[in-house]
Parts: C-alpha cells; sequence; structure tokens
C-alpha cells in the first residue's frame, strides 16, 4: 500500500507512525471597501476573499515534523453588505469651507446611505419610470 505524503523519512525514524488528522477551523474574512453604492461594494468584494494560492503554503503552521498535506477553503456563506459611514468633509474643528479647501474628510458614521454628495444642494433619486431605448 502506498500512501502520498510530503513527510520525509530516513533510517533513523524506522520504527515511527506516520499519523494524518483533519482538522476544521472556520475562518472569516471581513473586508471594507470605499464604493458609490451598495450593489458596487458588492461587485468589489466579489472580486476579493480568499487568495487561494497563498492557502497551501502560508495558512498552516509546520514544526516539530508535523507537514500540511492538505489545505482547502470552501465559500459557505457571506452576511449582507453593511453600511458603515459616508467619508464627509470634516467640519468639527474648522469650517465646512476650510474643511473643503483643505481636503480634510472623516468617516460619518452619522450620514446616511443614501445622503447627496455634501458639494451638492439636491438629493439624486433613481428615475424608475425611465425607459431606455
Amino acid at each position: 500500500m502506498t500512501t502520498d505524503s510530503d513527510i520525509i523519512f530516513t533510517k533513523d525514524d524506522v520504527g515511527k507512525n506516520l499519523y494524518r488528522k483533519k482538522m476544521y477551523y472556520t475562518l472569516v474574512i471581513e473586508q471594507d471597501v470605499l464604493a458609490d453604492s451598495k450593489d458596487e461594494a458588492d461587485e468589489k468584494f466579489m472580486d476579493c476573499g480568499i487568495n487561494y494560492s497563498e492557502i497551501r503554503n502560508n495558512l498552516s503552521e509546520e514544526k516539530n515534523g508535523v507537514v500540511t498535506y492538505y489545505t482547502e477553503a470552501d465559500y459557505l456563506e457571506s452576511d449582507e453588505t453593511e453600511f458603515l459611514g459616508k467619508v464627509n468633509y470634516d467640519d468639527d474643528t474648522q469650517s465646512f469651507d476650510e474643511a473643503v479647501e483643505n481636503g480634510d474628510v472623516k468617516l460619518d458614521t452619522d450620514a446616511g446611505e443614501d445622503d447627496p454628495h455634501p458639494l451638492t444642494k439636491i438629493k439624486l433619486v433613481e428615475n424608475k419610470e425611465a425607459t431606455i431605448w
């Protein structure tokens, strides 16, 4: 019988037993992204996630003679994309015009997801009745 393993053994290992154990972990990746909308954020998130080429070589720890035979990560589920705040000019310690001039910004966690751009006076709304020919 042949067993596939990356363990290297020599004559000094005669009499030792080779063991294998599967261990199951829950891996969570939480990422943030700046986007103009939830849909755009979801698209960007779909292009990211786990770098599967790194899993085999960099995820497991190998020492004391333990060698990784197999590593796998499968997508299971994800939470809804969560709105954290809107990037706005930081007018907490200066006037709004000074913040614009200096380019000072902050993450405004009190702003709404659909609030208008801070440099506009109107709220942009999707026209659901428009027909494109």
